[in-house]
C-alpha cells in the first residue's frame, strides 16, 4: 500500500520541518510568453515595413502633386473648371495678328499680307505745289487810344495815327513764336528788323542771334483789365510790361494806377496794309 503520508499544510511548514521549493520564482512561465509575444510583435512591424519599400512618410513627400491632382492616398478636392473667354476675332480690335493667321491656315486659306502705308501707288504723283505755311500779320492798337497804333519812325516804335500807305506799312508786323520763349510773342518789320527794348526803350533792330538780343525780342501776353486787350511782359524783365508815354513805347515796371492799366493795354488787330 502506497505511502500516503499527508504534507504538512504549507502554511505551517514549522511544524514538520517541510519547506517549499525556491529554486524556481513564481510566474516565470507567464513572464517567458509575453517575452516571446513581444519579440514577435516587432519582428512583424519590421518585415511590413521592409516589404513596403518606403515608410509612409516619405511616400506623402515623394508623390508628385500636378496641377489640378491630389497626393495618393488623400482625398482630393475637383479643380475648378477653366471659364476664361476667348475675346471675339474681327475688327473689334481683341483677336491679335496671330490668332488670325492660325484661323486662316485652319480653313486651308493664307492670310493676305496688310499692305505697307508707306508705299506709294505707281499712279501717284507728288503735288507739285505744296502749302506754304501762312503768315500772320498784325498791327498792334492802343486801347485808350483806338486811332492810334505801334509805327516805327526813325528806328524808334511810336504810337501814331495811320496817314498813309507807308505809315500803314511801317505800322504792321509780323507775329512769330517768341525767339527765347516759344510760347510768348516777337515782332518782326517787313524789312526783316525785329521790335527789342534797348535802355527799356521799344525799337526797330537786327537781329545779332545773340541770347540777350532773343530775350530783349520777346514779349509774353497776359491778362488786361480792359476788355479785349492783352498786356505784354518782358520775358527777360519780369513785371515790366510794354505801355505808352507821351506817345512812345517804352518798357515800364507795373503800377497800381487805372492810368497805368490803359497805357499798357494793347489790341492784336488784323494788318493795316
Amino acid at each position: 500500500m502506497p505511502d500516503t503520508k499527508s504534507q504538512p499544510p504549507h502554511d505551517r511548514p514549522w511544524e514538520t520541518g517541510w519547506a517549499p521549493d525556491t529554486t524556481r520564482a513564481p510566474g516565470t512561465r507567464r513572464l517567458y510568453l509575453a517575452g516571446v509575444l513581444a519579440v514577435a510583435t516587432v519582428v512583424a512591424c519590421v518585415t511590413a515595413i521592409s516589404m513596403t519599400g518606403n515608410p509612409p512618410d516619405a511616400v506623402s513627400k515623394s508623390a508628385p502633386v500636378s496641377d489640378g491632382g491630389t497626393i495618393p492616398g488623400l482625398a482630393g478636392y475637383a479643380s475648378p473648371s477653366d471659364t476664361t473667354t476667348v475675346p471675339p476675332k474681327g475688327k473689334s480690335g481683341l483677336a491679335t495678328s496671330e490668332e488670325t493667321a492660325s484661323a486662316a491656315r485652319q480653313q486651308g486659306s493664307s492670310p493676305s499680307p496688310a499692305p505697307d502705308p508707306t508705299s506709294k501707288s505707281p499712279s501717284s504723283k507728288p503735288s507739285s505745289s505744296s502749302p506754304k505755311p501762312a503768315v500772320t500779320w498784325r498791327s498792334i492798337r492802343s486801347a485808350n487810344y483806338p486811332d492810334r497804333y505801334w509805327h516805327v519812325s526813325g528806328g524808334y516804335v511810336k504810337l501814331d495815327a495811320v496817314r498813309g500807305s507807308e505809315s500803314r506799312e511801317d505800322s504792321t508786323f509780323k507775329l512769330v513764336k517768341g525767339l527765347a520763349d516759344s510760347s510768348c510773342y516777337s515782332f518782326a518789320t517787313q524789312d526783316g528788323r525785329y521790335l527789342r527794348h534797348r535802355s527799356f526803350v521799344l525799337i526797330a533792330d537786327r537781329s545779332d542771334g545773340s541770347s540777350l538780343f532773343k530775350q530783349d525780342a520777346t514779349f509774353c501776353a497776359r491778362s488786361s483789365s480792359v476788355y479785349g486787350a492783352i498786356m505784354l511782359e518782358s520775358v527777360n524783365y519780369p513785371g515790366r510790361f510794354l505801355r505808352h508815354q507821351n506817345f512812345q513805347v517804352k518798357l515800364d515796371p507795373y503800377q497800381y494806377s487805372d492810368l497805368y492799366r490803359s497805357d499798357s493795354a494793347f489790341q492784336l488787330v488784323d494788318g493795316l496794309t
